[in-house]
């Protein structure tokens, strides 16, 4: 059974940094791709980030270049999702997401499997 679970969101000060964990089961992870997404309450749900499965390249939204990277560890079945600087606009829920090939994407569409997601709230 596949499964995709996140942990580390939490309330945290404009400035700050969580690091988000996705513990995927079920499957390999070396095969396939993962995406971060997040869905604010009233909008869309929307892609932040990606690591593909063949070379591990990366993928990032204008809105977090440079102050998000993921990673994966598949000897741990994990992909990361480092957030530094946060700010109150990355306060969302945020999603992983899962779909077996070699190169990923932040369409949404893209996925065949979804976490539970975990929140994310940036407040002073």
């Amino acid at each position: 059974q596949v499964q995709l679970v996140e942990s580390g969101g939490g309330l945290v000060q404009p400035g700050g940094s969580l690091r988000l964990s996705c513990a995927v089961s079920g499957f390999t992870l070396d095969y396939y791709n993962i995406g971060w997404f997040r869905q604010a309450p009233g909008k869309e749900r929307e892609g932040v980030s990606c690591i593909s499965s063949s070379d591990s390249s990366t993928y990032y939204a204008n809105s977090v270049k440079g102050r998000f990277a993921i990673s994966r560890d598949n000897a741990k079945n994990t992909v990361y999702l480092q957030m530094n600087s946060l700010k109150p606009e990355d306060t969302a829920v945020y999603y992983c997401a899962a779909r077996q090939g070699r190169y990923c994407s932040i369409y949404r569409g893209f996925y065949d499997f979804w976490g539970q997601g975990t929140q994310v709230t940036v407040s002073s």
